[in-house]
């Protein structure tokens, strides 16, 4: 019997012991870059012609590894892969599937370091960003083995006499995950394990900016036991290889973390009914955020709800969908809040992920100019009150830029920009502060910073977000403790991490038997 799910603790580098083993695997891992990669369908490695590198964004003449560029093809023949195995897994005893993520989190919690330090060079963490990012994964695996063990016992039932009723959960069919490379392992994991343990076959396209993360858990599910040919690994340009998973008429469901603007696409292909196809496919989209800290008069602390701020706005480089774009600031403690906020933020310090800075490199040339373009655009709207410059280098590192006395309807106020970029607004008042909160089309996360208990009661019904926290940030969400998802265009509030999660993975079916 498994012992009560339990959260993986943080690892603390102040311990030498956990510094010396960081260090080593960053070594060991650094040794391994520049390898090349293939797809695996049906348990087969594929190599092939076209090809693309993924590189460190703190260091861009580093090369992560080589992968394949899977085309349309590819990405059919994946799905029918798995969906010629869908019946021999899901006829797995559902206790043998839940085991092989118990093993998968033993395996991991093993070599948590190794997995960190493939962070810290393919996705610019710092190595508390990255060792988080594997503890939420063993959190995933061990958490929804558990919940697989609840569901597969069948839902209770209002007795009837004469009668023998049942509920049962089935899976259906094959499931297409499209993760972020912003949680290249946990939220990868959590979407592909959810579907695998439910007993469905998977198609993964991990995101083109993080596939080594990505191979490195397919390998981790076969060394737990995973059979072959019940999860694809496929590289590949989301516009021909991804939309060919998508429309696919055996793809079941689609599990998507990223942008609303990928979500939607990913939506709209899916609703769309082909040829052969029999079912209406299912679609998990967890996408974008304008996320928000209130700051209350009534909030003597002010200090502290500052370091929630800058710890919202600029953990990981403002690159979570939960982070802290705008501080909602009442205009009773608008002044004092900057004045703390203009030097708190000067101890921030950028630099290599490798060298553990608390900020590193953005993403991709990509993201950078789009940033740099938002920084702009902020200078135009409102007033500079720090950074706001690119840091010149061998990757793509930009300075924590902090607007103040931004506008609420202002573009950096309103579209997600995804980076260090934090925008303060001035509220007359706390209602006014709910106001502006929630004047954008997301609805994510949302932190409120006050004693008083009726603006507390008054934010809990009133804050449209799916996940809101009272005095603390507006991170760091953890499995089972707070279930993540959010309102609007943020998504379709799936509750990852959530007691209800599994359920989107599966079909209720009843069964009444009448006794003869």
């Amino acid at each position: 019997m498994l012992r009560p799910f339990k959260n993986e603790p943080l690892t603390d580098f102040n311990i030498d012991e956990n510094r010396i083993r960081m260090e080593e695997a960053l070594t060991k891992v650094e040794s391994q870059l520049g390898k090349e990669y293939p797809i695996i369908i049906d348990g087969e490695e594929l190599f092939l012609n076209d090809k693309f590198s993924s590189r460190n964004p703190a260091d861009v003449n580093q090369i992560i590894g080589t992968f394949q560029k899977a085309g349309v093809e590819e990405g059919k023949k994946a799905v029918e892969v798995a969906y010629k195995n869908f019946d021999k897994w899901s006829n797995l005893p559902y206790e043998e599937r839940a085991m092989i993520l118990i093993r998968a989190a033993s395996i991991l919690r093993h070599r948590k370091f190794e997995f960190a330090a493939w962070q810290v060079f393919e996705v610019g963490k710092n190595w508390a960003e990255a060792d988080g990012d594997v503890a939420e994964a063993i959190d995933y695996l061990e958490f929804y083995a558990r919940e697989m063990l609840r569901y597969g016992k069948g839902g209770s039932l209002t007795p009837m006499e004469g009668e023998y009723n049942e509920l049962i959960y089935l899976p259906i069919g094959p499931v297409a995950v499209i993760p972020p490379w912003n949680f290249p392992l946990a939220i990868l994991l959590g979407m592909t394990t959810a579907a695998l343990v439910s007993g469905n076959t998977v198609v993964l396209k991990p995101a083109s900016d993080a596939p080594a993360i990505g191979f490195g858990f397919y390998k981790l599910m076969e060394e737990a036991g995973l059979p072959k040919g019940v999860l694809q690994y496929v590289t590949g340009p989301g516009s021909t290889c991804g939309d060919a998973i998508v429309s696919h008429p055996k793809t079941r469901m689609i599990a998507f973390t990223g942008s609303k603007e990928i979500g939607l696409r990913i939506n709209e292909i899916a609703s769309k009914v082909q040829p052969g196809q029999i079912w209406i496919k299912r679609v998990i989209a967890e996408m974008g955020g304008k996320d928000l800290i209130i700051v209350d008069n009534e909030y003597p602390q002010i200090e502290d709800a500052v370091k929630a701020v800058l710890a919202s706005a600029f953990g990981y480089q403002g690159q979570k969908c939960s982070a802290g774009s705008r501080a909602i600031v009442v205009e009773d403690v608008y002044d004092k809040f900057v004045s703390i906020l203009s030097e708190k933020v000067k101890g921030i310090e950028v630099g290599m992920p490798k060298d553990n800075y608390f900020m590193g490199p953005v993403i991709n040339e990509s993201s950078k100019n789009k940033i740099l373009q938002y920084i702009e655009i902020g200078k135009q709207e409102s007033k500079l009150l720090y950074g706001g410059e690119e840091i010149k280098g061998t990757g793509f590192f930009i300075q924590p830029t902090i607007f103040v006395d931004v506008p609420p309807e202002a573009r950096i106020a309103q579209e997600e920009i995804f980076g260090p970029v934090l925008a303060v607004i001035k509220a007359k008042d706390f209602d006014d502060a709910l106001r502006i909160a929630n004047s954008t089309i997301y609805g994510l996360t949302g932190s409120v910073f006050t004693l008083n208990r009726e603006k507390i009661s008054k934010a809990k019904k009133e804050l449209y977000v799916g996940n809101m926290y009272i005095n603390r940030k507006c991170t760091g969400a953890l499995v089972d403790v707070h279930p993540f998802g959010g309102f609007n265009m943020s998504g379709t509030d799936s509750k990852a991490g959530g007691r209800d999660y599994l359920l989107l993975f599966m079909q209720a079916k009843s069964i009444s038997e009448k006794y003869v």
